[in-house]
């Protein structure tokens, strides 16, 4: 790619994405630096990645040609503050925080500049990432390709209209903590029907994972492929109606809902 990447905070998300940056070989090691507030951070990073972690944010602002803010929301205002004035003159920022507007973004900068607003989720750990993306007018057709290959190399991305990126979350940002808890629900049920608790929790994520696959790689509605599993008075209607009968999908809903409006609130 020939561009230099930066990461202000390099928690969780930040080393998944500097990660599959990495694996995908889109830039070398030393085209990357990052920052971090804590020492171990800062060792972890360079031990893990063989890139430079320094506790120096204005470094990282100097040295990016695309500038990931990979810190908290309610961060963003100290932080912009601190380096925009040290930024590059065509920089690209790229944000992962909830609720964060591009047009918020570019007021706080107090300038033009180019913006990637994205959503990834934990996922993107293990390569298996959901990203959705917005991108402001100031970005070329070509720093456009640029920024969906970073963001396709810890998995799948998808850009959007802003005006969806605050249903996001909820769809795909927060949804892996419900997946974490039907997991353990299915774990639960079968090590109560006697299943060994290792036993049980690899069976119901591979389920999961494998039922996951079947509708990205077939194109089919999910509800046809319920319907497949479901044998006329067999036991696998048996439990949808049971699921059914308790407010399974109504519940889903429910806390979707919950979700997008706290998405909201982080942005006010």
């Amino acid at each position: 790619m020939g561009k230099t990447i930066g990461f202000i905070g390099c928690g969780n998300m930040a080393q998944a994405i500097l990660g599959g940056i990495l694996k995908a070989g889109i830039v070398d090691k030393h085209a990357v630096m990052t920052s971090a507030k804590s020492e171990a951070t800062r060792k972890k990073v360079a031990e893990e990645f063989h890139v430079e972690c320094t506790s120096d944010n204005l470094a990282v602002a100097a040295f990016s040609d695309i500038l990931f803010l990979s810190i908290k929301p309610d961060q963003y205002k100290q932080i912009i503050s601190e380096v925009k004035d040290r930024v590059k003159e065509d920089v690209i920022v790229v944000t992962i925080a909830a609720g964060i507007t591009l047009e918020w973004m570019e007021a706080q900068f107090g300038k033009r500049i180019k913006l990637v607003r994205t959503m990834p989720n934990t996922p993107s750990l293990v390569g298996e990432g959901m990203t959705a993306y917005c991108v402001n007018q100031h970005l070329t057709d070509e720093e456009l390709e640029e920024a969906s290959v970073i963001l396709g190399s810890f998995g799948k991305a998808q850009q959007v209209e802003e005006s969806l990126m605050d249903a996001i979350p909820a769809v795909s940002g927060s949804s892996p903590a419900y997946v974490f808890m039907f997991i353990e629900a299915l774990a639960d049920g079968a090590v109560l029907q006697g299943v060994p608790r290792n036993q049980a929790y690899e069976m119901a994520a591979q389920a999961v994972l494998g039922a996951a696959k079947m509708v990205l790689d077939t194109g089919k509605h999910p509800g046809e492929l319920k319907d497949a599993v479901c044998s006329p008075g067999g036991a696998t209607i048996e439990a949808v109606a049971a699921l059914e009968k308790n407010g399974f999908k109504g519940t889903i809903l429910t806390a979707m809902e919950a979700c997008g409006r706290k998405t909201k609130s982080l942005g006010k």
